[in-house]
């Protein structure tokens, strides 16, 4: 019997968002799944007839895209903002789901930015938990840049002066406003896309193209909605 056709789902807020495009693509997870006591890290699905040759693995957002780029999953959503960030070669992003919408930008404590202009910096010193992105984005305009990884907490470093600016992702700018902080500068739009690795997409392309026509079509729906 082959393999099932591992999907790999980010957890927190884009999953909420996801499951219902799951479901339209005919995969139905199990009922554990939305056990929120669980500590259960894979688990199967439904579909059509029965259908029990994918199955689920929910990570950290971060990881979806290794664990596909890797081949330990065939599938995955994460945010184009992970794409970016690690750019693996292994990986397509033939769909996107948009969902999960929200932005990376720049931001910096609100009496700093009164009298700043992002026009004029030189040499910045950000803390983020995207580096590649943050050095491309400033280095693109002539800027220095000097990049605190960060994994969390991002809002707190300017206050204890780990950095002046971060770079991280903003939605309703509820957080940044929590903590001081004004977006100052946009960096990317970012949306969720439904991944593939390659050689998946070549050896298994008979199950991994169906599938992925599927979910083309349920974001299509629920952009339509």
């Amino acid at each position: 019997m082959a393999e099932p056709l591992i999907i790999a789902v980010p957890k927190g807020r884009i999953l909420d968002e996801a499951l219902p495009l799951l479901r339209a693509a005919g995969v139905r997870p199990e009922a554990a799944f939305g056990d929120e006591g669980s500590r259960a890290l894979r688990f199967a699905t439904t579909g059509a007839g029965g259908d029990r040759r994918i199955e689920l693995i929910r990570v950290r957002a971060f990881d979806v895209a290794t664990f596909v780029a890797h081949g330990a999953a065939q599938l995955g959503i994460v945010g184009s903002d992970v794409l970016a960030e690690f750019d693996y070669p292994e990986l397509y992003a033939p769909v996107d789901l948009r969902i999960g919408h929200c932005r990376l930008s720049v931001a910096e404590p609100a009496a700093l930015a009164a009298g700043d202009d992002p026009r004029r910096w030189s040499r910045v010193r950000v803390a983020t938990k995207y580096p590649r992105i943050a050095t491309a984005h400033f280095e693109g305009r002539g800027v220095g840049v000097e990049c605190v990884k960060l994994n969390g907490a991002m809002e707190i470093a300017p206050a204890l002066g780990l950095a002046e600016r971060i770079v991280d992702l903003v939605s309703s700018g509820r957080t940044l406003a929590e903590n001081g902080l004004v977006e100052v500068e946009r960096v990317m739009d970012v949306s969720a896309r439904l991944i593939v690795n390659r050689t998946a997409w070549k050896t298994r392309g008979e199950e991994v193209l169906p599938l992925v026509a599927r979910f083309r079509v349920a974001a299509g729906r629920a952009e339509a909605a």
